[in-house]
């Protein structure tokens, strides 16, 4: 018996964190496609203390999804909050695995205009201090 419970509990582990996955919808563009980002993928860069975000579109049944499934259409970014400028790392599609460019901190920021992007930092700005640092 204790053998199935010890069975069943490291099952429920490893099943949690397969589906680890948490999007939060933040916007809605033009085009009604939604806009989400990932808490569990959300983490400060240590190196720049940038607030990395991954985020992803959904249009109706589809996504949103992380990179290399099926239903997958994002990106991922580092953010400046107080600046408010933007570092793009990588974008991914449909079938596609995330690849983040070793050099993006060597990149130059960009200002981070757009609804979209106000939205973004409104929304993950404000737990920058909570997230974990990598």
């Amino acid at each position: 018996m204790r053998r199935a419970l010890a069975l069943a509990a490291t099952l429920s582990l490893i099943a949690g964190a397969a589906s680890a996955e948490t999007w939060t919808k933040f916007h809605t563009l033009e085009n009604g496609a939604d806009v989400s980002y990932d808490s569990d993928y959300t983490y400060k860069d240590k190196a720049t203390g940038r607030l990395v975000v991954m985020q992803a579109l959904s249009k109706g049944t589809l996504g949103p999804s992380a990179p290399g499934k099926a239903d997958s259409v994002g990106s991922v970014a580092a953010y400046d909050c107080a600046k408010k400028n933007v570092i793009p790392m990588a974008n991914y599609r449909p079938n596609q695995g995330l690849d983040i460019k070793a050099t993006w901190r060597s990149d130059t920021p960009k200002k981070a205009d757009g609804a979209d992007n106000a939205a973004l930092l409104a929304a993950v700005c404000p737990h920058a201090d909570h997230v974990p640092v990598k």
